[in-house]
This record gives C-alpha cells, structure tokens and sequence, in this order.
C-alpha cells in the first residue's frame, strides 16, 4: 500500500533529476585520464596533463545524474563550456539513457580542435533535459 501511494506521489508531481557531480580530467592521445585506478596516480596524472599541454589529446566531463518519474521524450545531457579564449564558448549535447534506479555515469568527450577554439576552460554548466525542456543543472563556481 506504501509502494502505490509512493508511486502515485511521483507521477502527481511529475519528472525529476539532479546533477549530483561533474568530474573534469584532461585525457592523453592514448584516451586516458589516469594511468592507474588509484585516485592518487589519478590525481597525479592530470597534474602531469595541466603542466604539460603537448601530452593532451583532449578532455572529458563524467557526469553522474539521476532522474525519476516519467519523461515525455528521449533524455538528453547538454554541457555549455566558457574558456579563456575571447568569446570562447562550446556546447556538447548528447543523448542519455536511464540507467538503474534512475542513477547514471555519462562522458562528455572535447576532441583536441574544440579544447582549442576554448583555450583553458574556466566555467561549465551541465544541464539534464526531457526533450528540450530542462529538468535540472549544475554549474561551476565561475559559471
């Protein structure tokens, strides 16, 4: 009795999500982000990868997000991204699939010629969309 009256709340209220995280990390030529799975070596490498801008093939943006109840059409993740370059400004926008319970990892992937056009990126905003209605977003500091 708990579960239907859990269920019909959710779809009196209609569709949710959240963003709960966004995780930037340079990747070599090779599609590595760490050469290890140690969050250490990790932390380490991309140290190496932001000193060194000859070893960087690209970037990536895992985005972990959640929605629940129903959507009217496809999910979709848009990440809008500023960088130092002047009028710098790149949007990536893919579909998404829902994952179990709801919860789910997506990559963001810059090739070399888009982190170009950017420069340094110094502000993102990730947004999670039904159709092209947005349901949530975060962004950084700096957006």
């Amino acid at each position: 009795m708990l579960f239907a009256l859990g269920l019909s709340t959710s779809l009196l209220l209609g569709a949710e999500g959240k963003v709960i995280k966004v995780l930037p990390h340079f990747v070599d030529f090779q599609g590595r982000h760490s050469l290890s799975p140690s969050l250490y070596e990790r932390d380490a490498y991309q140290e190496l990868l932001r000193n060194h801008p000859e070893k960087r093939a690209g970037m990536q943006f895992e985005v972990l997000w959640k929605v629940s109840g129903r959507f009217s059409g496809p999910l979709r993740l848009r990440m809008e991204l500023r960088g130092t370059e002047s009028g710098s400004l790149e949007t990536v926008e893919m579909e998404v699939k829902r994952g179990f319970l709801g919860r789910r990892w997506s990559r963001v992937v810059l090739d070399s010629k888009q982190l170009a056009r950017l420069g340094t990126v110094t502000a993102w905003k990730a947004t999670l969309l039904d159709s092209k209605d947005p349901v949530t977003e975060t962004h950084s500091f700096l957006w």
